[in-house]
């Protein structure tokens, strides 16, 4: 059953715990991990018995799907250091190239042209899936935005549709709407400063009808 697939959240920041923070308002037991363990425990210890904490390692092999709530060029690494745990699993990639610039705002940290989705598919370790997802908001929104009627809308982007279900599971029980824009090769709309993230063209969290009015206009 597609509730019964185990969730982990690497990554105790802004986003990462957010997303933990909503699956556990969805109900969605969700184990979480952080490079500081202490911070894995604080966080499940506050949150309740759907919070598991446990070492990168240790969520990485319990989990089914994997949600890499970090830097994108920290994804990389993960991927590296990883290799042999992420065999087979579903990975599931909010991160924005980007780094602060010297205006007080964010540059893209990889060409204009690019997309973190489609530079990581290229990293992969041995089966696993990779999705781009969770990532469309910004924190504020992600929280602020979740569980609300009409519902608000994110987005995500995969190559492997057999995982579509466990996807729109996933973003359901973080309180949203899921919307597949396509495949990984249009991970750059939904990445910052594409035409489908907050931080871009779309501007603020959608609801579904204005989401599908948007995809038909692209089109």
């Amino acid at each position: 059953m597609t509730q019964h697939l185990k969730v982990a959240v690497i990554g105790l920041g802004n986003i990462g715990t957010v997303v933990a923070t909503n699956l556990l308002k969805g109900n969605r037991s969700v184990i979480v991990a952080d490079r500081s363990i202490e911070k894995a425990n604080a966080f499940a210890q506050q949150a309740g018995s759907l919070a598991s904490p446990a070492s990168i390692a240790n969520a990485i092999k319990a989990a089914d799907i994997v949600v890499l709530a970090v830097w994108f060029d920290a994804i990389k690494e993960l991927f590296k250091t990883y290799a042999t745990a992420l065999q087979g699993k579903i990975i599931v990639d909010p991160s924005n190239p980007i780094a602060p610039d010297e205006k007080g705002g964010f540059k893209k940290i990889i060409d204009k042209d690019q997309s973190a989705g489609e530079l990581l598919a290229a990293l992969l370790p041995a089966n696993a899936t990779l999705v781009k997802a969770l990532g469309t908001l910004g924190a504020a929104s992600l929280a602020g935005a979740a569980f609300q009627q009409p519902a608000n809308v994110l987005f995500y982007a995969n190559d492997d549709t057999s995982i579509n279900a466990d996807i729109e599971q996933l973003i359901h029980d973080n309180g949203f709407e899921p919307v597949r824009v396509g495949g990984l090769d249009q991970s750059i709309r939904i990445e910052v400063f594409g035409d489908l993230h907050e931080f871009g063209a779309l501007g603020k969290p959608v609801t579904l009808a204005k989401a599908e009015e948007k995809l038909v206009i692209h089109q």
